[in-house]
């Protein structure tokens, strides 16, 4: 705990000059009496002591003053993000005003009232998108040589739920609602599926034992179940019924066709478990080689080259979220080879989820999330 109070010191610092950023370019050009601003300060004080709490909830308190300490913080975490940001665009705008020769005193105070309206705006906005039951997207993926009996096999994919702090029992059972409801051959949730111990969550995560597909419900792990000690959550996740694959294999009889269902652990997992590295490889050995469809299920796109290696045919992931709010999204690329939808690499296809539920933030603004109705289909050219 010692070796990491220097780095709290460090984050709380930057967290209250970036506050202080705000209140400075925005504050004294809101065109209202001084005395009218100092809500507007003691709220930007605040929020520097709550965002903290967003994250450090469990550590600071127990459930369920854990939770509503998390509400409080990931709330304040949204807005702030957003103020910052569109106070940093409104930066740009000046410079840009100032070297075309627009710039006035109308601009600063009229884009000042501006800034807090649209953060406002965007994070109710971004809350209702993350707090409904996500919407099925579906798609259709155009497989070379598919067997005619493999021709319209369904499957879901649900990914990156985070139940939570914020996520509970209630969410997941809407989620579970509607995935049954597209009665599909096979289901994948491809990791993130939760923020906490089993001991906290067990309760909320049972839900899952109600999923049901013809050939069954198949998981992978996530970076954030090796947060939450990974080996715990694949006991569970087992116990409620949902087939864990760790870099290994099922094959599955579909009509008159064989398929091959394949997981990975996470990419990061060799971090927190040297037995737990990523390897498509090593879930494709063994495999005969008269398979009409290899599937692989990867958290994280970027095992998207090893798998396009190993042979598959397709891979679901999730992992990014789609970015789940602005200017997050701009940010993926950096990190990921495949931001959201359906990616081609080489003989590969790759379908990135933007995610079921959210991380953090209780907050999605033009990048909604979604439950996947994959379809496969003859490519016209096989």
């Amino acid at each position: 705990m010692r070796s990491r109070i220097p780095y709290l010191v460090l984050v709380c610092c930057m967290l209250a000059l970036l506050h202080a950023y705000i209140a400075w370019r925005i504050l004294p050009d809101l065109p209202i009496p001084f005395a009218y601003k100092v809500p507007g300060a003691l709220w930007l004080a605040l929020s520097v002591v709550l965002v903290p709490f967003g994250l450090l909830a469990r550590v600071i308190a127990r459930p369920p003053w854990s939770d509503r300490l998390a509400w409080i913080g990931l709330l304040a975490m949204g807005l702030f993000s957003s103020l910052l940001v569109l106070t940093f665009l409104r930066d740009m705008l000046f410079l840009l005003a100032g070297l075309a020769g627009y710039f006035s005193v109308a601009l600063m105070s009229d884009s000042a009232v501006l800034v807090p309206l649209l953060a406002l705006a965007v994070s109710v906005i971004g809350f209702f998108n993350a707090r409904r039951v996500a919407s099925v997207r579906k798609v259709e993926v155009p497989i070379a040589n598919l067997p005619s009996g493999l021709q319209g096999f369904t499957i879901a994919q649900i990914s990156d739920i985070h139940v939570g702090p914020t996520i509970k029992r209630a969410y997941l059972e809407a989620i579970v609602e509607r995935v049954n409801g597209l009665q599909a051959d096979l289901i994948a949730v491809t990791g993130d599926l939760v923020d906490g111990s089993v001991k906290h969550l067990s309760s909320h995560t049972a839900p899952l034992k109600n999923l049901a597909a013809r050939h069954g419900v198949y998981f992978v792990t996530g970076n954030h179940e090796y947060y939450s000690n990974a080996h715990d959550w694949i006991d569970e996740l087992r116990r409620l019924g949902l087939t864990v694959l760790l870099n290994e294999h099922v094959l599955l009889q579909h009509a008159d066709a064989t398929l091959l269902v394949a997981g990975v652990t996470d990419y990061t997992a060799h971090h927190y478990d040297p037995a737990h590295r990523s390897d498509p490889h090593a879930a494709m050995a063994g495999a005969p080689t008269q398979v009409g469809f290899k599937l692989l299920l990867a958290h994280q796109p970027r095992s998207a080259e090893a798998a396009a290696d190993a042979g598959f045919d397709l891979q679901l992931s999730g992992h990014t979220h789609g970015g789940q709010f602005f200017p997050w999204n701009l940010f993926v690329p950096l990190q990921q080879p495949f931001t959201a939808g359906l990616k081609r690499l080489r003989r590969l296809w790759v379908y990135t989820s933007r995610g079921t539920g959210y991380w953090g933030p209780p907050k999605r603004f033009w990048a909604p999330s979604e439950i996947t109705h994959l379809r496969l289909v003859a490519a016209q050219n096989s």
